[in-house]
C-alpha cells in the first residue's frame, strides 16, 4: 500500500530553488560575523587602538571557536537527526547573532574570547543543519551545483568581510564597529533562515520531500563504521580546512606587515580566494555533476595547492597591479601574490566543491546528519590546533614588519599540511578505483543511480 507522500508531487524547481536562496543567506551572514574578526587583528594588537594582544591570543581567538565546535558538533548531528534540520537552523542561526554581538561589545579580551567560544556553538552546527538541508532537497544530479551555489553566496560573505575596510572605511577607527556591522548582518540571516523554516513547514502535506527513514542514535562504535572513502575525504577535509581557515585569519595582516600593503588592499587580496571560489564552485559543481572524476578532482586540486603558500613567501613579488574591485575599491599589489591568491581561489573552490557533496553519496541518507557532523567535527580537531602552532611561530620568530622573515615558519606549516592532503585525496583515488569503490569517478554514483 503507498503512503500518501507517493502520490504528493514534487517541489517545483522554483520552491527547491527558493530554499537553496535562503539556506545560503543564512550561511552568508555566518561566514561574514567568523571572517569579520580579520580585517581588526592589527587594530587588536596595537595598545593605542585595541587590546595589545600577541599573536598567540590572536590564535586563541580562533582555537576558542574550534573548541566550541568540538564540544557540540556531534550532538547537533543527532539533534538535526532528531528534530529535524528546519528548527536547528533558526536555533543555531539566534545562537551565531548572540555571539556577534557580545564580541563587538568585548572591553577585553576575555570577552572576545567568549564570544568567540559562543560563535563556535552556532557557527558550525549551523552549516551542518545547511548541508543535510542540500541532501535532503537536491540529491542527484544537481547536488554538486546546489552545493557550489551554497557555497559561492557563503564565500561571498567572507570576501564581504574582507571588503569591508573599503566600503565600511569609518568605522575602521576602532575594532569595535566594524564588529557591530557583523551583528546586523547575521540579524539578517536569522530572517533568512526563519523564511526556510517556514517554506519547509509550508511544503508539508503540499510536496513529497521523500522518507525521513529511522533517525541514527548517536552511538560511537556507529559512527565509526563509516567506509574507508568516507575517511580519506575526512582527513583531507581535516587538513585541507586546518590549512585554509588559519591562513585565512592571518591574512590581511600578513600582506600588511610582510608585504607592506594598505589595510583596504590586504582585505581586497585576501578577498580574492573566497571571490575565485565564488565565480568558480558552482561551475566545478556542474562540470562534476557531468563527468564524475570526483576523487581525481580532488587529488589535482590538492596538488595545486602544495606549493602556494611558498610562492607567496619566497618568490619575487613582480610589478605592482592595481586591482579595482567596482562598488568596494582598489588596492595596489604585487603580481606575484595576484597570481598565487587567485590561484589557491581555484582551490578552494574545486576541493569542497567536490568533497563536500562525496559523502552524501557514500553516506546513506538516514545517517548524513551524523556523518557530516562528524566530519565539521574532525576538521575542527586540526582547525583547533594550528592557529595556536601558527601565533606561536610568529611571536617566537618575532614576524613583523622589521622582520618579514619571521613569517617562513607558519607557511612552512600550511605548505607541510598541503602535502598531507594531497597523500589523503590520493588514496581516495585509489580507493575508488578498486572493487570497493562507491562510483565517485563515474558520472552516477551508485546510491543515486
Amino acid at each position: 500500500m503507498n503512503s500518501p507522500a507517493a502520490v504528493l508531487p514534487r517541489p517545483t524547481p522554483l520552491y527547491r530553488w527558493l530554499v537553496l536562496l535562503f539556506a545560503s543567506l543564512a550561511m552568508f551572514g555566518n561566514y561574514y560575523v567568523y571572517d569579520a574578526l580579520n580585517p581588526v587583528v592589527d587594530l587588536l594588537r596595537n595598545p593605542d587602538t585595541g587590546l595589545g594582544l600577541s599573536y598567540r591570543q590572536v590564535g586563541m581567538l580562533s582555537t576558542a571557536y574550534t573548541l566550541a565546535a568540538l564540544l557540540v558538533l556531534l550532538a547537533s548531528g543527532y539533534i538535526i537527526d532528531r528534530f529535524g534540520a528546519r528548527r536547528a537552523i533558526v536555533a543555531f542561526a539566534a545562537l551565531c547573532v548572540a555571539a556577534a554581538a557580545v564580541s563587538a561589545s568585548a572591553q577585553n579580551f576575555p570577552t572576545l574570547m567568549a564570544g568567540r567560544f559562543m560563535l563556535g556553538l552556532g557557527a558550525e552546527p549551523l552549516i551542518v543543519a545547511i548541508t543535510a538541508v542540500l541532501a535532503k532537497w537536491f540529491k542527484g544530479k544537481e547536488l554538486g551545483f546546489a552545493f557550489g551555489i551554497n557555497l559561492s553566496i557563503a564565500r561571498l560573505g567572507s570576501a564581504s568581510a574582507d571588503w569591508s575596510p573599503s566600503f565600511a572605511e569609518p568605522l575602521y577607527s576602532n575594532w569595535h564597529d566594524p564588529l557591530w556591522l557583523a551583528t546586523g548582518i547575521m540579524a539578517a540571516g536569522v530572517g533568512a533562515a526563519l523564511l526556510y523554516f517556514f517554506m519547509e513547514k509550508r511544503a508539508e502535506g503540499r510536496f513529497d520531500l521523500g522518507e525521513a527513514g529511522e533517525t541514527d542514535r548517536l552511538e560511537l562504535r556507529g559512527m565509526f563504521r563509516f567506509s574507508p572513502s568516507y575517511w580519506y575525504i575526512v582527513a583531507l577535509c581535516v587538513v585541507f580546512y586546518s590549512a585554509v581557515f588559519p591562513f585565512r585569519s592571518f591574512a590581511i595582516d600578513y600582506f600588511q606587515q610582510a608585504h607592506g600593503l594598505s589595510r583596504e588592499a590586504a582585505g581586497i587580496l585576501s578577498s580574492l580566494l573566497p571571490v575565485a571560489a565564488i565565480i568558480a564552485t558552482p561551475l566545478f559543481g556542474l562540470w562534476v555533476d557531468r563527468v564524475g572524476r570526483r576523487s581525481l578532482f580532488m587529488a589535482v586540486g590538492s596538488l595545486v595547492m602544495l606549493p602556494l603558500f611558498l610562492a607567496v613567501t619566497y618568490l619575487p613579488p613582480g610589478p605592482t597591479i592595481n586591482v579595482v574591485i567596482p562598488l568596494i575599491g582598489s588596492g595596489e599589489m604585487p603580481l606575484t601574490l595576484l597570481v598565487a591568491m587567485l590561484l589557491f581561489g581555484g582551490v578552494f573552490s574545486l576541493v569542497p566543491a567536490v568533497m563536500w557533496p562525496s559523502v552524501a553519496y557514500i553516506v546513506e541518507a538516514r545517517r548524513l546528519g551524523a556523518a557530516y557532523a562528524l566530519m565539521t567535527f574532525c576538521q575542527q580537531v586540526g582547525w583547533t590546533v594550528v592557529p595556536l602552532v601558527v601565533g606561536y611561530l610568529n611571536d617566537r620568530f618575532q614576524a613583523g614588519p622589521q622582520n618579514p622573515g619571521g613569517y617562513a615558519a607558519s607557511m612552512w606549516v600550511y605548505t607541510t599540511l598541503g602535502a598531507l592532503g594531497l597523500f589523503f585525496a590520493w588514496r581516495l583515488w585509489m580507493a575508488e578505483r578498486g572493487p570497493g569503490g562507491h562510483g565517485l569517478e563515474t558520472v552516477t554514483t551508485r546510491s543515486s543511480g
